[in-house]
Parts: C-alpha cells; sequence; structure tokens
C-alpha cells in the first residue's frame, strides 16, 4: 500500500465520560489536599475543655470523698457499737478462750457469775469482764495476769469514767476497793483491776482489758 493510498485516522476527541471522570479526580485532589477539617468552633474548644476538667476532677474527688466518708462511716460503726453494748449490758456467760487469750484474761475456774462483753471500734478493742473467785482464785488470776496482790492499792479504783458509763458497774464508798494497772507493750492488751475485797474471802473482780490495733 502506497503513502496515498493510507487513510489516516483523525484523532478522536476524548469523550465526555472521560473528561468527568479527570474532572472529578482533580476534584477530589484539590478536596484531599487543602486545610482538611474547618477551623473548629470556639464553643466547641471550651465545651470539650469543660468535659476534660469535669473527668479530672470526678477521677480526683471520687476516690478522695470516699476515703473520708469511710472514715466517717468507721467512727460512727465503732460509737454504734458501744452503745448498743452498754444498751445490752454485760452478758451472763463466759468469753470464749480465743477472747481470753486476745485479751490476756485467765479467769480462774472455780469462778462465778462470770459477765462480760467485748467493744471494738477504730481505736480500741475493749474486753469488760466481773466475776467472783476465791483468795486463792485471785491469786492465780492476778499471777496469770502478769502482776500479784502486792500490786494492788487499797482504796484505789483503776476503772475510767467512760468504761463505769457503759458498764453500770458502781464503785462508790462503802466498798473495800482496791486496783492496780498492769500495762504492756502495744500490741498486747493492758488491764485496769479493781477489786471489791470487802469479803476477802469471796473478793469481785472487775476488769477491763484494752488492746490498740
Amino acid at each position: 500500500m502506497t503513502a496515498a493510498e493510507h487513510h489516516i485516522v483523525p484523532r478522536q476527541p476524548p469523550t465526555s465520560g472521560s473528561s468527568g471522570s479527570s474532572g472529578s479526580s482533580g476534584s477530589s485532589g484539590a478536596s484531599a489536599g487543602g486545610d482538611g477539617m474547618p477551623p473548629e468552633d470556639r464553643r466547641r474548644v471550651v465545651r470539650r475543655r469543660l468535659i476534660t476538667l469535669t473527668i479530672i476532677v470526678l477521677l480526683i474527688g471520687i476516690p478522695a470523698g470516699y476515703l473520708v466518708i469511710s472514715a466517717g462511716q468507721s467512727r460512727r460503726s465503732g460509737k454504734d457499737k458501744e452503745a448498743e453494748a452498754a444498751a445490752q449490758g454485760l452478758r451472763e456467760d463466759w468469753p470464749s478462750g480465743m477472747q481470753r487469750r486476745i485479751f490476756e484474761l485467765p479467769i480462774p475456774g472455780n469462778a462465778q457469775g462470770v459477765q462480760y462483753y467485748e467493744t471494738n471500734n477504730w481505736k480500741a478493742s475493749r474486753m469488760y469482764v466481773k466475776f467472783r473467785t476465791t483468795s486463792a482464785g485471785l491469786d492465780r488470776f492476778l499471777s496469770g495476769v502478769g502482776t500479784g496482790r502486792a500490786a494492788l492499792e487499797t482504796g484505789r479504783v483503776t476503772i475510767a469514767e467512760r468504761d463505769i458509763k457503759i458498764t453500770g458497774w458502781y464503785f462508790g464508798p462503802g466498798v473495800d476497793w482496791a486496783g492496780t494497772v498492769h500495762k504492756n507493750k502495744d500490741p498486747r492488751p493492758t488491764q485496769d483491776i479493781t477489786v471489791n475485797m470487802t469479803d476477802p474471802a469471796a473478793p469481785v473482780v472487775y476488769v477491763v482489758s484494752a488492746s490498740t490495733p
């Protein structure tokens, strides 16, 4: 075929579809290549910061408030238990063997009319005990605590006023009182001991054994 016979195909203009596609692509690229999101509204910024501050305050304030409330409830609970014990009065029974060991109260086996109760709060635990024994039983008790009859001071009442109010015990005149305080190092308990020696053959022992956690 000669050059004269060769048909030259004219160049075709781009179709509308390809033109649209190209335009769309360019538009998309221009959008993506800009600054992205428009500047944030001032109100939205303030609101977001306020929410963040509120969350921080809650995270710090709630645990602190819980600790304060718990401490207050613990103190009230201790006072309520003491008030409940005072309302119920001394129990006509022996404290358990574990209670006697914890509060170091070696009540003699021949003791009669044994009464007790225990109170606990965030400051201290106390065991209140009253019993009648013999002269020999008193010596065994004092020896078991770690003291002796020689430590008893005639006319001395060692039970504190707060404990007298709780128990209702009487330590007034007309009775031959003798008392002593046997102290131990924490966490071992300290015993306030007062004895009614009006009848030396049948002394009545009053004890408050207090242990500090």
